[in-house]
């Protein structure tokens, strides 16, 4: 069957379906290109993320929970990040990985920031 088939029997709009192929999630089609075709384990396959995410499961715990039909799995890189609380109601959040002299523009910004917000707030 071609993407318009797949996605009529499946209820997943053409655009979600190559969505999960691009994180993983799902195969590429057994056919590429202009003709790709699509297959019955295709379709078995939507049906098992569908209910995964009708549990409440995200795309990342349902690439893990399918994990061994499914292409190589794309996960998001993980990233730590520093958290600076600038007043009781603003947060700002600055990737740790900087290097030490953006880390002290950045702080010194911050600093001006949290500045200006109780300049504000007291007036």
């Amino acid at each position: 069957m071609n993407l318009e088939e797949l996605a009529a029997k499946s209820g997943i709009p053409g655009r979600t379906i190559r969505f999960y192929i691009s994180r993983g999630v799902l195969e590429g089609p057994n056919r590429a290109g202009r003709g790709a075709e699509y297959g019955p384990k295709h379709l078995e396959r939507l049906e098992r993320i569908r209910a995964l995410q009708s549990e409440g499961r995200t795309l990342a715990e349902i690439s893990l929970a399918l994990g061994a039909g499914a292409a190589e799995t794309v996960l998001p890189e993980a990233t730590a990040w520093w958290q600076y609380a600038v007043a009781d109601d603003v947060v700002v959040m600055v990737k740790a990985q900087t290097g030490p002299w953006r880390t002290r523009a950045i702080q010194r910004a911050v600093e001006e920031f949290a500045r200006r917000l109780t300049r504000k707030d007291s007036e």
